[in-house]
């Protein structure tokens, strides 16, 4: 896979930074309303590879987490092919160590503080059923794992700090990662992956 130079590139002008082809694992990373599902699902859809959801995988009926959770993604992690998003401390180890390629959604707090708050009204109000069947009601977001508290809080920066280590590692052993900052340069960096597909 890459060098080590695909992160420093990935840290300065990250659509040079492209995917390799016959890329088969990826991992998209970034805070909670970065659109992690929606770019695992674009990407997915463009390379031809199973999108599995981990907040699907991870919640049962009424918010309760599935027992089933660390055997299911054990057993995605063993296949050969997937997209899926980079969550959850205690299968981010296993994922990281098979990914090929993280893209990594690193956008600013007012991005992703807005994309939440317009979220999280929708879904409140829409009533709309997703994970399982639940539903997001305003209640839900004083609990601490709320996104909104989530994204609200130090740990906002602390996922950041996190993925910054815990990338430049991967990317030392030769994992490719794509660093896009803001969510402008993600779509243009989404958009030239797909011309390049069209193109070949």
């Amino acid at each position: 896979m890459a060098s080590n130079g695909a992160w420093h590139r990935a840290r300065g002008r990250d659509e040079v930074v492209r995917l390799p082809r016959g890329v088969r694992r990826i991992l998209v990373a970034g805070s909670p309303g970065a659109g992690k599902t929606t770019m695992a699902r674009a990407l997915a859809s463009l390379l031809g590879l199973p999108h599995v959801e981990l907040d699907t995988l991870f919640r049962g009926a009424g918010w309760v987490p599935r027992p089933e959770f660390a055997a299911d993604v054990a057993a995605m992690v063993a296949g050969g092919r997937w997209v899926t998003e980079y969550q959850y401390a205690a299968v981010q180890p296993s994922l990281l160590r098979r990914a090929e390629v993280v893209v990594w959604l690193d956008h600013p707090f007012p991005v992703v503080a807005a994309r939440l708050l317009r979220r999280s009204l929708l879904r409140a109000l829409s009533r709309q059923r997703f994970h399982n069947g639940n539903i997001e009601r305003p209640s839900s977001w004083v609990r601490a794992s709320h996104p909104l508290r989530v994204v609200f809080s130090r740990e906002f920066a602390a996922i950041r700090h996190r993925n910054d280590h815990q990338f430049a590692v991967a990317a030392r052993r030769g994992t490719v990662v794509v660093r896009l900052r803001g969510a402008r340069r993600a779509d243009r960096w989404l958009t030239a992956e797909r011309r390049r597909r069209s193109a070949a």
